[in-house]
């Protein structure tokens, strides 16, 4: 089968090749035609480094498609089912599951650095957070495949599987952002429109999309911000928005170290920086303790947007039948497999006004 292969760790392309295939389906495990799968910042960074990636790996971690072939336990899940792919499968049976926080289950996400899910040219080879969704075919733990109704769009459970549960969950699960708030987001990429789309869901009052590409303004506006800007004017709005007294949520999507000061620096006092973005390790964020203590601003990390997939997946296909939450205008460009560099070349050049790219596997 075709497949995009990362084939160390700094390289800038992906090589698409034919020769890949999946290991076998084990008792636990579904095999999952890949239909649809977007195109996110989260690969790039993977590609180059700044986060855990393993390479020979299958990259893409975005995506939905058909259940193919069950393992031998399975018994929720049957051939032909529409499934959206979730990189963080919750185990049901570890202590943050049971805590009630699934989304910061390791069980499947350790197993998927241990153990490769995919061979190129016989040669074993990894798939990307434990997906590898830039493939025909996958091979994941039965919990990774939450099942939609079939007349959900494949390019639209796509988006639901990282960037909206990430986005609109970072509002609703991790911030609970209140009717009347005011809300500012730094950076407009697919993760924040989707921030965007959940602040105006949960009632924000204003919501300031910031971002320095004046090209994606427009976007951020279409989808519910009430204003936007570049970061240098930032300040200046929020003294007409809030009047200097700060957002009582800013939410930071870019992963960097000056956006997240920004986010914290925009925030009230007593109100909340939520971190979204995926940084690297090697973004250090200074504070003085005298700030963090007099200022009271709350700095609250989102992981995959506090979500329980096996629920929120649900939630956001209902929000999107009642046309609450505008999944088909994120789509800014459908493309094959064979042109998947030139749309990881789009999103890295970050000049342009792109939402997300989709990778449709019908077109090949």
């Amino acid at each position: 089968m075709k497949a995009a292969v990362l084939k160390q760790i700094g390289d800038a392309e992906l090589e698409v090749r034919s020769d890949v295939a999946t290991t076998e389906v084990g008792p636990d495990e579904v095999r999952v035609r890949v239909k649809a799968s977007g195109i996110c910042h989260t690969d790039l960074s993977a590609m180059n480094g700044g986060l855990p990636a393993l390479a020979p790996g299958i990259m893409g971690h975005e995506g939905a498609g058909e259940v193919v072939t069950t393992g031998e336990r399975v018994t929720h899940l049957q051939a032909g089912d529409r499934v959206v792919l979730s990189f963080v499968p919750p185990c049901s049976r570890c202590a943050a599951c049971l805590g009630g926080q699934p989304y910061l289950c390791e069980v499947h996400v350790v197993d998927s650095f241990v153990s490769p899910r995919f061979a190129v040219a016989d040669e074993p080879a990894f798939g990307f957070a434990g997906c590898g969704t830039f493939a025909e075919e996958m091979v994941v733990p039965a919990e990774a495949a939450v099942k939609v109704d079939d007349d959900v769009p494949h390019e639209i459970a796509a988006l639901i599987a990282c960037g909206v549960l990430t986005g609109v969950g970072s509002v609703l699960n991790t911030a609970k952002v209140e009717p009347g708030s005011t809300v500012a987001v730094i950076g407009c990429g697919g993760v924040g429109i989707s921030v965007i789309q959940g602040a105006r869901i949960a009632g924000a009052s204003q919501i300031v999309a910031v971002d320095p590409v004046v090209a994606k303004h427009d976007a951020a506006l279409r989808f519910g911000a009430t204003r936007a800007t570049t970061p240098d004017g930032l300040a200046e709005v929020s003294r007409e928005v809030t009047g200097g007294r700060g957002f009582d949520y800013a939410f930071e999507v870019v992963g960097r170290a000056a956006t997240i000061r920004a986010a914290y620096d925009a925030a009230r006092r007593g109100g909340t920086a939520v971190i979204v973005g995926a940084g690297s390790q090697e973004e250090k964020v200074e504070f003085s303790a005298q700030e963090l203590f007099v200022n009271e601003r709350n700095i609250v990390p989102s992981f995959y947007g506090s979500a329980d997939p096996r629920r929120d997946t649900g939630r956001m296909v209902a929000l999107w039948r009642a046309g609450l939450l505008d999944l088909e205008g994120m789509i800014s460009r459908r493309l094959p497999l064979a042109d998947i560099n030139d749309g990881l070349a789009a999103l890295r050049s970050g000049d342009n006004a792109v939402v997300r790219q989709i990778v449709t596997f019908d077109q090949e």
